[in-house]
């Protein structure tokens, strides 16, 4: 049987059966809890499939494997890096933030703070979960271009379609669902089926050691700027991210939303060894791939073709194809109830309207709104994936206005009692104002185009900035009302009930 048939074939499948998981988390959700955040009951298995699946990504999978290629063990650092980030926010965040029983990032910077300038934050989360849903679209449709033949536009649109589908028919629940099935096929694709077979092909690490330069053995080969900007804007990103903390949300418990976490971290620092060995493996036992001409990413493809037998293959692809979605259901989700939550109302305050996007009286019409939300928005990350060539400079400017303009706000809230609304507002915009201008400088002064944007200055200036701010103000401010800290210790408690979601703001 022909390899490439049987190949299509598996992914085929594994692409119905996404649609299937769409179903069945439908019959899954009753209302506002269920469609947003899985009705807060994932135990560890589910938890830690689905905070994996989240956070492993083209970039992680495909791109992980190429960095290995042309760096060797280095090319590691990447996703260890996103390790590191999950790592960090479940020991030290996560349990707080399961006891919110809250739906945004947003929503947590207005508990703790208790004003409206802190919704701000919406519009750049809005921007950044957007960008990176229109981004993983775009990823996967390369590997369907590959496989199917298609016109880059036409694959776009089908795989898009296919996310669209099950996000909005079922919601979390679907995701969750599709989030675990696409943790197994990694799993199995990359520890089961790729590593062992690359490195059998390459004659095993001594032969791989004895055929290459051995720089590509050195852990600091891809450079020591590189991996410390990999841990500036992952590692620091992650931390404060919509879509990640959309999935701590889904935990049953603090303890699930902590341990279960730093599993998935723990899981995700050797996925990126596993996936650098991969690409190194194959620089042996594929020398011949044109990285300049074809970038570094068709490695991963090569491998699924030409190293792995009939079969097994498809399996490998499929499972490239299990992480680009994975991160583009999540995304268009977190990009929805940010929309609906946190920008909708904040927008319509500017007009004098008040509007309560949580429809308690009628749980069924809340979730058709929901549905809406992710259908719309859905739709314009996939023409966004279609008519830009390059939203990874969008996706950049967006990762660098959350990290310079948002962290120091919100890290400091949860850790810094002194710290006040005023001084939230403050740094956020400072912070935001910094790292856009630095970067729009570097670009007009940079010689090549994008070099500005995909600079590191931008988000050090940004961070710099918004830590002065942030302390300098909450130091000469009033500190923070005594009822609204009451109301947030009794919160950090796990004293919300569930229909007590969004804080009343004060100006």
């Amino acid at each position: 049987m022909d390899a490439s048939f049987v190949n299509i074939a598996i992914v085929v499948v594994y692409l119905a059966a996404m649609l299937a998981f769409g179903w069945w988390g439908k019959s899954r959700t009753k209302n506002n809890s269920d469609f947003l955040v899985a009705g807060r009951r994932l135990g560890p298995f589910l938890y830690t499939g689905t905070m994996a699946a989240v956070v492993l990504g083209g970039a992680s999978t495909v791109g992980g494997v190429g960095l290995g290629y042309k760096f060797g063990i280095s090319g590691m650092w990447l996703v260890v890096a996103i390790g590191a980030g999950v790592l960090l926010l479940s020991l030290l965040f996560a349990s707080t933030i399961q006891k919110l029983k809250i739906y945004t990032v947003s929503q947590m910077l207005s508990l703790r703070y208790g004003s409206h300038a802190t919704q701000t934050s919406g519009i750049v989360m809005l921007a950044y979960t957007l960008m990176l849903c229109a981004t993983s679209t775009g990823a996967y449709a390369t590997i369907f271009v590959v496989l199917f033949g298609w016109d880059r536009a036409l694959a776009i649109a089908i795989g898009g379609a296919i996310v669209l589908v099950y996000s909005t028919i079922g919601g979390m629940w679907s995701i969750t669902l599709a989030d675990q099935v696409q943790f197994v096929i990694k799993t199995v694709g990359i520890f089961v089926l790729m590593l062992p077979f690359t490195l059998n092909a390459a004659g095993g690490l001594e032969g791989i050691r004895a055929r290459v330069d051995a720089s590509f053995f050195q852990v600091d080969g891809i450079g020591l700027q590189t991996i410390i900007t990999y841990f500036v804007v992952y590692t620091l990103g992650l931390l404060i991210g919509q879509d990640i903390w959309q999935r701590v949300f889904t935990a049953k418990t603090p303890t699930v939303a902590r341990w279960g976490g730093a599993t998935a971290g723990i899981y995700c620092i050797l996925y990126g060894a596993a996936g650098a060995l991969i690409g190194l493996g194959a620089r042996v036992a594929l020398p011949d791939i044109d990285v300049k001409a074809l970038g570094k990413d068709v490695v991963y493809a090569e491998v699924a073709t030409n190293l792995l037998p009939i079969g097994i293959g498809g399996l490998v692809l499929a499972a490239a194809v299990a992480a680009m979605m994975s991160t583009a259901s999540g995304a268009l989700i977190a990009a929805a109830t940010v929309a609906r939550a946190d920008v909708l109302p904040f927008v319509a305050s500017w007009f004098g309207k008040n509007i309560n996007t949580d429809d308690t009286d009628n749980p069924e019409h809340d979730v058709r709104a929901n549905r809406m939300w992710v259908l719309g928005l859905g739709v314009v990350a996939i023409v966004i994936a279609i008519v830009t060539k390059d939203v990874v400079a969008a996706l950049t400017i967006a990762y660098d206005i959350l990290v310079g303009g948002l962290l120091v706000a919100i890290l400091g809230g949860l850790i810094w009692k002194r710290g006040t609304g005023a001084a939230a507002a403050a740094s956020m915009a400072v912070g935001s104002v910094i790292t856009l201008g630095t970067m729009i400088i570097l670009e007009i002064n940079a010689e090549v185009p994008l070099d500005g944007i995909y600079a590191n200055e931008p988000i050090y200036y940004g961070l710099l900035a918004s830590a002065v701010v942030y302390i300098a103000v909450s130091l000469l401010t009033a500190p923070t009302d005594p009822a609204v800290m009451a109301n947030w210790r009794r919160r950090v408690a796990g004293g919300a009930a569930e229909d007590e979601q969004v804080p009343v703001l004060t100006h």
